[in-house]
């Protein structure tokens, strides 16, 4: 089977399809994962066959920066409509090669920003897949990912945030899939976005994250499986670099501050903040600056920055974790098993956030706002001495440690497919099967 996954976006975004595309591999299908000319190294390193899809994810999180630094909103929609605004360009390339890449696909596979890749499935006569890292889909029992992670305001106020939520994203893109659909595709125009669709009619969707860490709702139909993650496992060739061995070698273990692929405006600020609330709370602290500046200049022997380095390689050795509160960051955390200070940025990491609270595995967020080297240092000591918040940490860590999230992904895959073949595939069976025993 020729699988081709579209996926869209950040570094943490992209890491899963590949771990994805390795597991179908291993299954013996051939795989293209298609996504920006920046990860083409990354992709076929690991070899998976690489297609090239538009756009600068750097450039648009810096976009997104600029608009999130202001403090205008705590919300996504506002900051997603202005990025979908200024990106129009690049979104009407991006559906040019949807369609490019995925001729003489069997099965589409595509993330959350790559969704009008259904389009492409629906003119190909092929299955095509929703892959998302995290919930999109309407419920009552959280509230849409990009609108609060603390909001607890009833069945009625959630589903109404994701109503809203798909309509005003959809709604910001709609003409121009409707033109791409008729004048590429040849296909009528849609008034509802494939969220919008009402239970027991859902499209087949695979959300890469763990029941454990956010239990699949039970107004989701059938067609909509909880995986559990889909990781990569660390290159055996990796070696770290020397300063940073010796740096863990020489003291008790540190705490991590990354915010991943987003690109903090005055990472300066972040700099010094990280630095103070370090000493403030005793620990030492490795700073890792991602695509960011996040360490650059001088900083106390306590305290190293690097680049890079696998987080799970890198965050088991930890003894916190302060981050951002994306969906990739987020899971690697938890599985390192060691406590979590969440961040948020904007986007999906507020929801983030609130789960690591809820769990018990992270003191509670400190939103960008109120961010400050007391707050960041009381949070610091909160974590390494919670006897109960580490044992819960530790518990975490071991049971998504053991899950086997990419088997269960690539048996739905084939057994979606297996359907498709079949002359009658109104229903996609999906097997009840945990996460952890496919």
């Amino acid at each position: 089977m020729r699988v081709t996954i579209l996926a869209v976006g950040s570094r943490g975004d992209v890491q899963p399809y590949v771990a994805l595309g390795l597991g179908l591999i291993a299954a013996g299908h051939s795989v293209t994962v298609a996504t920006h000319e920046i990860f083409r190294g990354f992709v076929t390193e690991h070899g998976v066959q690489f297609a090239r899809v538009a756009g600068d994810p750097r450039a648009m999180l810096e976009v997104a920066d600029q608009w999130l630094a202001t403090g205008r909103t705590r919300h996504a929609l506002p900051v997603l409509g202005a990025l979908l605004h200024r990106l129009r360009p690049t979104v009407a390339a991006m559906l040019a090669d949807f369609w490019r890449v995925s001729q003489g696909s069997d099965l589409l596979v595509y993330s959350p920003v790559a969704t009008p890749g259904w389009s492409v499935a629906e003119r190909l006569g092929i299955p095509g897949v929703a892959a998302y890292l995290q919930p999109l889909h309407r419920t009552r029992h959280f509230a849409a990912a990009g609108v609060s992670g603390s909001v607890r305001l009833g069945g009625a106020f959630n589903l109404a945030t994701h109503v809203l939520t798909q309509f005003f994203l959809w709604q910001s893109i709609r003409g121009q899939v409707d033109r791409w659909r008729h004048d590429t595709l040849s296909l009528p125009s849609v008034r509802r976005s494939p969220l919008a669709r009402a239970r027991g009619t859902e499209l087949p969707t695979l959300y890469a994250y763990s029941p454990l860490v956010v239990p699949k709702p039970a107004d989701w139909g059938p067609a909509i499986r909880v995986t559990g993650y889909w990781v990569l496992d660390p290159d055996p060739e990796w070696r770290p670099p020397t300063e940073l061995s010796a740096f863990l070698r020489a003291g008790p273990p540190p705490v991590y501050i990354g915010f991943g692929s987003m690109t903090p405006s005055r990472a300066d600020r972040l700099t010094g903040i990280a630095v103070e609330a370090l000493a403030a709370s005793g620990q030492r602290g490795v700073l890792l600056g991602g695509w960011g500046a996040l360490g650059d200049g001088a900083l106390p022997a306590s305290v190293i920055a690097i680049r890079d380095a696998p987080h799970e390689w890198l965050l088991p050795r930890m003894c916190a974790i302060v981050h951002h509160g994306g969906a990739g960051t987020t899971g690697a955390a938890l599985r390192a098993g060691v406590p979590s200070i969440v961040v948020p940025l904007g986007f999906d990491q507020p929801f983030w956030g609130g789960r690591v609270y809820a769990l018990g595995v992270g003191p509670r967020p400190i939103s960008r706002r109120r961010l400050t080297a007391a707050r960041l240092a009381a949070a610091i000591t909160h974590a390494v001495t919670d006897d109960g918040m580490r044992a819960r940490a530790a518990a975490l860590g071991a049971s998504l440690r053991a899950e086997r999230g990419v088997d269960v992904a690539v048996a739905d895959l084939e057994a979606i497919a297996a359907q498709w073949r079949d002359p009658v595939r109104h229903v996609v069976p999906m097997r009840t099967v945990s996460a952890g025993r496919p």
